[in-house]
């Protein structure tokens, strides 16, 4: 005999769940049946925005970051958000956009992997939550058509294969694999370019830190929307580590010394470009 919970969902989807039986309860992913008012979806889009996040592969895992800055038209609204989140022991899903729907899909992401583990007894491949997000972000179309876009970037270590992955989307709910690197949000192209630069398949952990770190603040000193890391207030970007143990944290305090190091060493590059340009001119003179 089955229940009505059978009969309503079919599998063992959490988000599946909240469409067929409370949607009310799903993210701002759905336009009402009437659509969007202009006060309320102008309200929407002039809320807080994520900005920069990326991603990149190194030799034992992948990394995955972002800035902890949010912008509201032409203001900073926020400091210390975050863009990055744990989905599992494994993976993480860092997200660039509208900030509300953005971190209402990371957490309903997170419960869907746990709900769906703890149903079938067995975790899904990292093939199998790529795909998961992918749903999420399809079923997001609707408000991205409006302008309410919410762009994740999604990594983990497939113990499978024994090696780091990275996930990228596009609004329509496209799941595309990136061999080595990727960024996205309005810093994303300058902080793609740094890496384009830096980026070797072999990095270790530390030097893979460096790399996402400088590509960050890169992006930071070329987009207005990016923070960088701020010394005065200590709020550093989020880094995170998916390797064979398991996803993990890299410190602030790291964090912090690896931004000093960037930074020292570019005021060291200046203050020699700037004595050579005296010379120069003392030359001519």
């Amino acid at each position: 005999m089955h229940s009505f919970f059978d009969s309503m969902v079919p599998g063992s989807s959490f988000f599946d769940l909240l469409r067929q039986c409370r949607s009310d309860l799903l993210p701002q992913m759905q336009i009402k049946p009437e659509g969007l008012s202009q006060a309320e979806l102008r309200e929407l889009k002039e809320g807080p925005h994520g900005t920069t996040i990326l991603a990149l592969k190194f030799r034992n895992g992948a990394l995955i970051a972002g800035d902890r800055q949010a912008t509201e038209g032409f203001q900073v609204s926020s400091r210390r958000i975050e863009k990055v989140y744990k989905a599992d022991e494994h993976s993480a899903i860092a997200i660039a956009g509208v900030a509300g729907p953005c971190i209402e899909m990371a957490k309903l992401f997170e419960v869907e992997l746990t709900h769906y583990e703890k149903l079938e007894g067995v975790p899904l491949s990292l093939e199998g939550k790529a795909n998961k997000l992918s749903q999420m972000v399809k079923a997001n179309l609707p408000m991205a058509m409006q302008g309410l876009v919410v762009i994740p970037i999604f990594v983990g270590y497939d113990v499978r294969s024994g090696e780091g992955k990275i996930f990228k989307y596009d609004v329509t709910g496209g799941r595309y694999e990136e061999t080595d690197y990727y960024a996205t949000g309005s810093g994303g192209k300058d902080a793609r370019s740094t890496m384009k630069k830096l980026y070797r398949a072999d990095m270790t952990e530390d030097e893979a830190i460096a790399v996402g770190l400088e590509a960050l603040i890169d992006a930071a000193e070329e987009d207005v929307g990016t923070g960088g890391p701020d010394f005065v207030r200590g709020v550093f970007p989020t880094v995170k580590l998916a390797v064979t143990s398991g996803l993990q944290d890299v410190p602030e305090a790291r964090i912090r010394e690896v931004c000093q190091a960037v930074i020292d060493r570019r005021k060291l590059v200046e203050r020699g470009a700037k004595g050579e340009g005296e010379i120069r001119a003392g030359e001519v003179s």
